[in-house]
This record gives C-alpha cells, sequence and structure tokens, in this order.
C-alpha cells in the first residue's frame, strides 16, 4: 500500500499532468496543435530573461497567497479573505511609502511591516468571530474581501489621490526594485520580493514543525475537542492561525504595492491573488514547500499564456482551463488514490 507521503508526492503530480493532457485534447478537439502550444507557453514563462523575470515576479505574491491559505487549513480554518487581506496589505505598504521620507535600510521594512500588520489585524476580525461566537470563517472572510476592495477604492480616490484612479507613487526609498536586477532579466517588472516570499516559506516550515506554538495550532486544527481537553487555549489558537494566514496575505500585497506597482490603483473587480492562492495550496498539499513549486506553475502558465495566440495561434483563455483541470484532479484525489491502490493490488 502507498504510504501518506508518496500519496500526497503523486497526487499533485498526477493531477497536473492529466490537467495538461486534457488541455491538449480540448486543443486538438478545437483544431489546434498542442505542441506548439505549450511550446509557446514554454517560451513564454522561461525563453528568455524578460520571460523568467515576469515569472519571478508572477510567482511571489502566489507564494505568499498559498501560504496564507495553507497555513490556515493546516490549522483547521479556511481563509477564503485572502484576497481581501492583500488589498489592505498593498494599501498599507503603499500609504507608508508615499507618507515617509526615511532611508531605504529602514523605509522598505517599516511599509512591510505595516502590510504584515493590516493583513493580520484585517484576518483577526473573522478569526475574532469564528473563536468567540462560532462564526464560520468562510463567510465572514467572504463579506470583508468586498469590505477592502470598497474600502481600498475609497481610501485611493479621497485619500491617497485627489479623485483620481490611483495614487501617487511611492518614494524611492521604499521600493524593493532594483535598477541592476531589472537590467539582468531583460528590463522585466522582478523585484526582490521573491526573497521575502523565501524567507515566509522557512518561517512557515519552521512555526508548523519546530516550534510549540505550531503543536498547539496543527492540533486544535486537528481536533479542537481533544486539544481543549489537553489544556491548550482554542479560541485563542483560532485567533493566533488567522492573524498569521493574515500576514502572509498582507505580503502579498505589499509585493504588489513596493514591487510590481509602486502605486495601489482603483480595482473594479478583485485581483484574484488571494483566490488563486487557494489553487496553490491545495496543490502544494498545504506544505511551504509544496506551495512554492505549485506558486512557480501557476505563476508560469499565466505568463506564458500571454504568448500561446501570437505564437500558436492558441487563445490564452485556454491555461485557465488547464488550471481548472488541475484543480479538478486534486479535488478528485480520491479517484486518483483508488486507481493507484488497484495497480498496487494487481502487482501483489
Amino acid at each position: 500500500m502507498f504510504s501518506n507521503r508518496l500519496f500526497n508526492l503523486l497526487v499533485p503530480i498526477i493531477s497536473v499532468f492529466l490537467g495538461f493532457l486534457a488541455g491538449a485534447i480540448i486543443m486538438l478537439i478545437f483544431g489546434y496543435n498542442p505542441i506548439e502550444g505549450y511550446i509557446a507557453l514554454f517560451d513564454g514563462a522561461f525563453g528568455n530573461p524578460y520571460a523568467l523575470g515576469e515569472t519571478v515576479r508572477q510567482t511571489t505574491p502566489l507564494i505568499l497567497t498559498g501560504l496564507a491559505i495553507a497555513f490556515a487549513f493546516r490549522t483547521g480554518l479556511f481563509n477564503i479573505g485572502a484576497e481581501g487581506q492583500v488589498f489592505v496589505g498593498w494599501l498599507a505598504s503603499v500609504s507608508v511609502g508615499i507618507a515617509f521620507d526615511l532611508p531605504a535600510i529602514i523605509h522598505i521594512p517599516l511599509a512591510i511591516l505595516a502590510a504584515a500588520v493590516a493583513g493580520s489585524l484585517w484576518a483577526a476580525v473573522p478569526g475574532l468571530l469564528k473563536a468567540t461566537r462560532g462564526v464560520h470563517e468562510v463567510v465572514i472572510s467572504i463579506m470583508m474581501n468586498y469590505i477592502a476592495l470598497h474600502s481600498c477604492n475609497y481610501i485611493i480616490r479621497n485619500v491617497l489621490s485627489d479623485n483620481g484612479d490611483a495614487s501617487e507613487r511611492i518614494s524611492e526609498t521604499a521600493s524593493i526594485k532594483s535598477p541592476w536586477l531589472t537590467e539582468l532579466m531583460g528590463y522585466s517588472q522582478v523585484h526582490w520580493g521573491f526573497i521575502i516570499a523565501i524567507i515566509a516559506v522557512v518561517a512557515m516550515w519552521f512555526i508548523l514543525e519546530k516550534t510549540t506554538t505550531g503543536y498547539e495550532l496543527r492540533s486544535v486544527g486537528f481536533n479542537r475537542h481533544a486539544a481543549n481537553y489537553a489544556g491548550m487555549n482554542v479560541k485563542k489558537n483560532i485567533m493566533k492561525s488567522m492573524m498569521i494566514s493574515g500576514v502572509f496575505a498582507g505580503l502579498a500585497g505589499a509585493m504588489e504595492g513596493l514591487g510590481t506597482f509602486g502605486y495601489m490603483h482603483a480595482h473594479g473587480a478583485f485581483a484574484n491573488l488571494g483566490f488563486d492562492g487557494i489553487a496553490v495550496a491545495l496543490l502544494g498539499a498545504n506544505t511551504a514547500i509544496g506551495s512554492v513549486f505549485s506558486a512557480i506553475l501557476f505563476g508560469s502558465l499565466k505568463i506564458g499564456a500571454l504568448r500561446m495566440p501570437t505564437v500558436a495561434g492558441v487563445p490564452s483563455e485556454l491555461v485557465e482551463i488547464v488550471i481548472a483541470l488541475i484543480i479538478f484532479f486534486i479535488a478528485s484525489s480520491y479517484i486518483i488514490r483508488w486507481v493507484l491502490l488497484r495497480l498496487k493490488k494487481e502487482e501483489n
């Protein structure tokens, strides 16, 4: 019988393979060449320094939102409000980047810290209601997404600008872009945020696997009644879990505000970084290192898709279908497990 560790490794790999296979079949049905389509996809994501830089830039916030969702999942919670936490983190980092004139060694950490605190406090609301009133965190966090979207738009138009659709640009001392790195990567929008994302990956792993706090958080997520019987403070740990999850999502917003854009614009709809984080966490089996690899996959798919229409004539929307199919096969993992078990029995 397959071990749980082997199963957790095989399911994402098989899901990705089946997703690409189904995408190829769809291309054939509609008269496109799947080989040309996937070659264009790969070249668009990794074919030159500019493409690689854009893939890294797209991957960075996805790692962080994937960590946000995965951390909550590992502790028995579903933080579907990561999208709103991204927005408030983005707004907080840009506000600090505009408001202060400080040396970069102080300004950048201060802006990043503001984003982390904003995301954490925004996530604390559903955490508090879950802990004290038993309100399901999904319901509250969904509503908090809309509150964040429209509140941020209002602040951008009435506080950070004079009735405009975007804030001022942040000071250069708050930017995590680097002329040297930009030139190295073909003048793409890549920035140093990927270093912050890697630090966050290590932090999540360390918290959950190597600390007493992480043990309590996982215990509460696994069985809160048993955890309470063992003397753990369940309400406190629910709050703590949501707030730490919000930190990761807020940092993702900082990557957009201090790196990719250098400002915040009003949004007519969600940016989908938080929602894409759900797919990243699922494919990454809710682990820190798994979220890195799944974020790289989804980031490269989104960037590579931009080249498919011009080179292979394949609509870029097909990549969204491939992503949806990958998620579908992950959600249907019990089918994959059944097949693997049947194959194992036949071998015996």
